[in-house]
């Protein structure tokens, strides 16, 4: 089956075309899903189909991330909070003034983002199958290693068209063959190797691990407790340190299942939960909102200004002061206060914080004077 709904596009502030679709009457819940998706091949998969049974009390909205399906095949920049921005945008072109996150596996981390940046667009948080890192490390043994996560990206790579690619995500086919030739059609469809990769290697880079306390909306956290993909210890992770995150461990050996009566059962704890946030009106009002904040200041800015005079600094200021102007617009950030000689910025996220400084570098370095920067 197609699309249970119109499919429509909504434009991100970074210039991404993402495609989404939205069915059903209630409050609104937003699926941010796992890998890659197609809007008019999904349906035909249990686990996918299962998120038609939501639409019975609620607007469901459903898209496809960039870089997959009908959505324009390019990450952008590629950084989590860039990836957020889908979620804003669809949210935006559906205009809904907040919504339930229904994040799936690496559609965790990026509900995390927004949820933590955006708190008052965001009532509550479902997170199933998920992870708040990929790669091992000292104080978070459950990951994978940098050698064998490289080892499964080239796999996926070269397998991907053949419907063996997917199937590593999705386990319990009914017939082998007959799921290989339905998978292979799929990830032909929903992307090509090298974008497969890519979004593999953007997860792999994934820690969101200092965001998790930011988090203030209701959250429940689902995982099976013999996860074959997302070890269950990365789901339980991620609810200890989102405070009083419900976690509850499911029975199973599955990441993504072909039966459907998997889905059921994972259905019956969303809908419980889903019962209890729709009791409220509006989340309480959240008193601590996850930014990265930018200040610069020009080097030796005294000395200059006595060098030149008062009439060219303050011509020199000015310049700098439209500049920065400027290149805090361009990267989505807001101007908190100019300082005299430097500048105060807040941007939802770190890539575009640092990028806007390196920005502001070139620029200052052609008016003659360097600046420092700092990122928070």
């Amino acid at each position: 089956m197609t699309a249970p709904a119109e499919v429509r596009y909504a434009r991100t502030t970074d210039g991404i075309d993402i495609a989404y679709t939205a069915f059903g009457e209630g409050p609104d819940l937003l699926m941010a899903m796992g890998f890659v998706t197609h809007l008019d091949l999904m349906w035909d998969f249990p686990w996918h189909a299962g998120i038609l049974g939501f639409a019975s009390d609620h607007r469901v909205i459903v898209f496809d991330k960039r870089g997959t399906g009908l959505s324009d095949r390019s990450l952008g920049f590629g950084s989590l909070e860039d990836r957020a921005r889908d979620i804003d945008a669809v949210l935006d072109a559906v205009r809904s003034e907040s919504a339930i996150l229904y994040g799936i596996s690496e559609g965790g981390p990026m509900s995390v983002v927004f949820a933590a940046s955006q708190p008052e667009r965001v009532r509550g948080l479902i997170i199933y199958g998920s992870m708040a890192r990929s790669i091992r490390a000292p104080d978070y043994p459950f990951g994978l290693s940098k050698e064998n996560a490289d080892a499964v990206l080239g796999r996926v790579e070269h397998v991907w068209g053949t419907g063996r690619g997917y199937e590593a995500f999705v386990q319990h086919p009914p017939d082998i063959e007959g799921a290989r030739r339905a998978l292979a059609v799929y990830e032909r469809g929903a992307c090509t190797p090298q974008m497969a990769r890519q979004i593999l290697q953007r997860n792999v880079e994934i820690d969101i691990r200092e965001l998790l306390p930011a988090v203030t909306q209701p959250t429940l956290v689902i995982h099976c407790d013999a996860d074959p993909l997302i070890p269950v210890e990365m789901g339980r992770y991620i609810a200890d340190n989102i405070p009083n995150a419900r976690f509850v461990e499911i029975e199973g050996d599955f990441h993504g299942s072909w039966r459907p009566a998997d889905w059921v059962h994972i259905g019956s704890v969303v809908r419980a939960f889903l019962a209890e946030l729709d009791g409220f009106s509006r989340s309480p009002r959240a008193d601590r909102v996850l930014a990265t904040v930018l200040f610069t200041d020009i080097v030796g800015s005294t000395e200059r200004a006595a060098d030149l005079g008062d009439a060219a600094w303050r011509a020199l200021l000015d310049r700098h002061d439209a500049a920065v102007t400027e290149q805090v617009g361009r990267f989505d950030g807001r101007l908190v206060k100019m300082t005299g000689d430097g500048m105060l910025a807040s941007f939802e996220g770190p890539s575009r914080a640092v990028l806007c400084a390196r920005a502001l570098h070139g620029i200052a370095t052609t008016l003659g004077f360097p600046i420092r920067a700092g990122v928070h």
